[in-house]
């Protein structure tokens, strides 16, 4: 899979609050996370290759959200890496007595498929980040559910030839040795240094050595 950054190349990260991280509140461009962190490190390691890094996380969005922005946000942006993250919302609406806003599996596919096929057949490579849930049991419910969701997006990983970043894997190897309150205070939006091992996953995944 040839995952090379080419010069002046555009990429857009999409997603929820973890994309997000404070970019719609504070008015910061790139937000306080793992998309400020990637483009940093990418500005950093190759300079020469004049990348851009564009910000399209929205606090609180599921695929449906998604689904109702996507054409200004993403496909408008004309990206030529398209980084996803979505998922943990449309899990989480379910335990948190907001069911109808919950996003059914099924639905979850589907939607996520046909936005994908979109922006691959405008010509953008897709990168797909999964969700996760920093809670090292793994019989709790809704981590059970978190992970059946980081599967689909595995599987469109698989159809669409897209480099996948599984970040539940590398949390629940940083958990192994440190406590989960490290990464994430509420199991699901990371602190700082969680942020930034999400970055250091995303770049892994694209072949960027540091």
């Amino acid at each position: 899979m040839n995952t090379e950054l080419k010069a002046d190349q555009k990429i857009v990260f999409i997603g929820d609050s973890i994309t997000d991280a404070g970019r719609t509140g504070s008015g910061s461009e790139y937000g306080e996370g793992y998309v400020s962190r990637v483009r940093e490190l990418l500005l950093a390691r190759h300079p020469e290759r004049h990348l851009t890094v564009v910000n399209r996380g929205v606090s609180g969005d599921t695929v449906r959200h998604l689904a109702q922005r996507w054409e200004r946000d993403a496909l408008a942006e004309r990206p030529d890496w398209l980084s996803v993250k979505i998922g943990v919302n449309d899990v989480w609406r379910m335990f948190n007595a907001q069911p109808d806003e919950a996003v059914p599996a099924d639905e979850y596919a589907a939607t996520l498929r046909e936005l994908l096929g979109r922006a691959a057949d405008a010509g953008s490579r897709i990168v797909l980040v999964t969700p996760f849930l920093i809670e090292p049991d793994r019989a709790d419910p809704m981590r059970v559910m978190v992970e059946q969701y980081a599967a689909i997006v595995a599987q469109l990983a698989g159809e669409f030839g897209a480099p996948l970043v599984n970040l539940q894997s590398a949390f629940d190897a940083a958990c192994e040795v440190t406590p989960p309150q490290m990464w994430a205070h509420d199991r699901v939006h990371p602190t700082p240094v969680g942020h930034t091992l999400i970055a250091l996953e995303w770049l892994r995944s694209m072949r960027i050595s540091l």
